[in-house]
């Protein structure tokens, strides 16, 4: 399996890597005071950290839902924790033209999993040699995912990773089949992040937004990394409670730290 090398850290090597922070960016302070507390738990434990936040989230349910503050602001403020917290950035993109300005900031270009088979968004990624994170469609078998990664190879990047967020049961509804996990890594070669917390959510469970089910959200992690997910993927939020967006399955900080202890403890077992 290929590893990705990330600052001072390795993807897929002897450490757990853990994506975490808030939906969408809200203000300055929700995302530094995220930043700050996960650097501290992560750090303590030994997981390698990338932030995670978005500038915008244009897959929303209702036109009405919140996105966040847009690029310009969103980017300047992610740039602001890269350089006071010394952490890695991930954050998603929705059009071509959002590639290279995000590339600017950001470690990991993520594409969204309503979108993984835009060919011209994938190569738009792909050309920023940055690593790209393609989340798996909901509507995709693991197997289908080879052709998608081949259009970031094809397009001169070989620096991916591939997210399990759950795959659509039914009418407003995701299961995970765990066995997607060793069957990517196998047969693709690249490592595998699972998002613990999107695949809870329950896609129009609100009627004009999603829903969720957070208190699976730690038994489907520990089950990633039991089958061999070399990364995890939370949202997380100092007040899921009053958050603007995907509040019912984000994490707060401390029920955060608490399942990365559990997963990072299980990584360890698996990979001493």
């Amino acid at each position: 399996m290929k590893r990705l090398k990330l600052n001072n850290f390795e993807i897929a090597g002897d450490k757990l890597t853990i994506f975490a922070g808030p939906c969408a960016i809200e203000s300055r302070e929700i995302v530094f005071e995220t930043a700050e507390k996960l650097k501290q738990i992560t750090s303590e434990l030994g997981i390698n950290y990338i932030f995670k936040a978005s500038f915008d989230k244009a897959n929303r349910s209702s036109i009405t839902s919140y996105r966040g503050l847009g690029i310009e602001e969103g980017l300047k403020i992610l740039s602001d924790v890269k350089q006071e917290f010394g952490l890695p950035i991930v954050t998603d993109i929705h059009e071509p033209n959002q590639a290279d300005m995000a590339a600017k900031v950001a470690d990991v270009i993520q594409i969204p999993a309503f979108l993984c088979r835009q060919t011209d968004l994938l190569v738009a990624a792909a050309k920023t040699g940055k690593i790209v994170n393609i989340k798996k469609g909901q509507f995709l078998s693991p197997h289908q995912m080879k052709s998608i990664a081949q259009k970031v190879v094809q397009s001169g990047n070989d620096q991916i990773l591939i997210t399990e967020r759950g795959t659509s049961f039914g009418y407003g509804n995701l299961v995970v089949d765990f066995r997607s996990i060793p069957i990517t890594q196998d047969e693709l070669g690249y490592p595998i992040v699972f998002d613990a917390t999107h695949s809870v959510q329950l896609p129009g469970g609100h009627g004009g937004s999603s829903s969720g089910e957070k208190q699976f959200v730690s038994t489907l992690a520990k089950s990633a990394v039991a089958a061999g997910a070399k990364a995890l993927f939370f949202e997380v939020h100092p007040d899921p409670k009053n958050a603007l967006c995907d509040g019912d399955n984000m994490l707060s900080i401390a029920e955060a730290k608490a399942v990365f202890k559990t997963c990072n403890d299980i990584f360890k077992l698996l990979n001493s």
